[in-house]
């Protein structure tokens, strides 16, 4: 079976849970939480491969990771279905799914700027109500990122489209025309 179908599945059968029981958005930020833990911390992956650690010591180092706490009882559920099915190795897949899911079903588009340094105050909040009214009644979840290899200028990544008015870019172009 497709490595990504599985996830997908799972993570519409919990958005579906979620929503019924009135807690997805509280299960989107706990999402969130793991999929950052799994970016920032590459030995989670490990951690949860190895067949030496226990199910109830993956269980909790995963409800840990998204923040979880006694009370949410969707989350510590949802941990154990995945380790009765022998799916937590697939728990930083299903949370990138949800997020994508809850992100498409209330209308949020992920919009990323990267710039070659810290942009100012007025600039960046221009920049941001020029990508809203880009969005319309979409709502905006934003992220700036600082990359000094694009020289100067920025990039801006909305979902899946990309705009790319980086110095680095236009060298790149003008390198593809001169050997043209």
């Amino acid at each position: 079976m497709n490595q990504g179908l599985i996830p997908s599945r799972y993570a519409k059968a919990l958005f579906e849970y979620a929503s019924e029981h009135d807690c997805d958005k509280l299960v989107f930020e706990r999402m969130q939480a793991l999929s950052e833990a799994f970016a920032s911390e590459p030995s989670l992956v490990k951690a949860v491969r190895n067949p030496y650690v226990s199910r109830r010591d993956k269980i909790q180092l995963l409800t840990t990771a998204s923040g979880s706490t006694e009370g949410d009882s969707a989350m510590t559920r949802f941990m154990e279905l995945l380790a009765d099915n022998n799916r937590l190795d697939m728990a930083r897949d299903i949370a990138l799914a949800y997020l994508k899911i809850y992100r498409r079903e209330h209308n949020i588009c992920l919009v990323t700027v990267t710039s070659a340094a810290p942009m100012a105050e007025a600039e960046e909040k221009r920049l941001k109500q020029l990508i809203q009214r880009h969005l319309g009644s979409a709502t905006m979840e934003y992220n700036h990122l600082i990359n000094p290899d694009l020289i100067g200028g920025f990039q801006v990544s909305i979902d899946n489209e990309k705009l790319d008015a980086s110095v680095a870019n236009e060298l790149k172009q003008l390198r593809l025309k001169l050997l043209n």
